[in-house]
């Protein structure tokens, strides 16, 4: 397991903490309201003009806003379950991961071998009117897709329509522009620096431009950071944004944290483009 799906398991990990957690202040609640309740006898109303009522009322106002946040957490309970499995089933392939160019081939297999299954299958249905028989698919599947064509419109003149391949189609350019992006970005590599009062760091593991300060920055330079695009990350204890060309453009623009000899950022960069250099 990489750091990013150890950071991924330990988000998925904290959110079904937090959900236990308010389970658990929920059945408490829910507990001492109860036991609260059960101490007044059954169908007891409160007596206005009698020299408990104030207290009595007291009394069942806390029992009753116990109950309330009793529900409350409970609600708050299934709030983090669904945000648990929410990280659990997301499938997305992240740029931070440092298996995504692996993950991405992988799936762009399988988008060309779909493709290029949805053509020969819709080949063969127009060539004989039926999917039984084609080697693509298993009879189960061609049965199915028979059935579908049974009941289809007349202008459907095959199993996979036309916007079926062409999604899938922009699918796969999708996924080949990712993948040359993030080749392009390891082939080129990044490189930091050193500046008065702390120095940057390309973290290709991380996929972030990180800012170290010495000591914490005065307010005019958090708030340029901020709007160059950079974030506070306290497990990281430093500032920080996603790795690229662009991040090393927003940086230079940031003065404070330009390289001690005045040398713009991205003229240490490995493959640094004059045009980079002059926009």
């Amino acid at each position: 397991m990489n750091d990013y799906e150890t950071k991924k398991q330990a988000r998925i990990d904290y959110y079904r903490d937090k959900a236990d957690k308010a389970r658990a202040e929920s059945h408490d609640l829910y507990k001492q309201s109860s036991d609260m309740l059960s101490a007044i006898p059954p169908g007891q109303p409160l007596l206005v003009d009698h020299y408990s009522y104030k207290s009595d009322k007291r009394y069942r106002d806390r029992a009753a806003h116990k109950m309330e946040k009793s529900m409350e957490a409970m609600d708050k309970a299934a709030y983090y379950d669904q945000k648990a499995q929410a990280a659990e089933n997301n499938t997305a392939i992240s740029s931070d991961d440092p298996e995504a160019i692996t993950k991405l081939k992988d799936k762009l297999d399988k988008l060309k071998n779909k493709q290029s299954l949805m053509k020969q299958v819709n080949a063969y249905y127009r060539k004989h009117q039926t999917c039984r028989g084609c080697d693509a698919i298993s009879p189960e599947r061609a049965a199915e897709l028979d059935n579908s064509m049974a009941n289809a419109y007349s202008w459907e003149t095959a199993p996979f329509p036309a916007w079926a391949l062409s999604n899938n189609n922009a699918e796969i350019r999708r996924i080949e522009k990712r993948i040359a992006v993030l080749e392009e970005k390891q082939e080129t590599g990044f490189r930091g620096w050193e500046f008065d009062g702390g120095r940057v760091e390309a973290n290709m593991d991380a996929n972030r431009l990180q800012v170290f300060f010495d000591e914490i920055p005065p307010e005019d330079v958090r708030s340029a950071l901020k709007s160059n695009g950079f974030h506070w990350a306290r497990s990281a204890g430093a500032w920080q944004r996603q790795l690229s060309a662009n991040a090393i453009y927003a940086a230079s623009r940031v003065k404070a944290i330009c390289p001690s000899d005045g040398t713009d950022p991205r003229k240490l960069q490995p493959k640094a483009h004059p045009k980079e250099i002059e926009r």
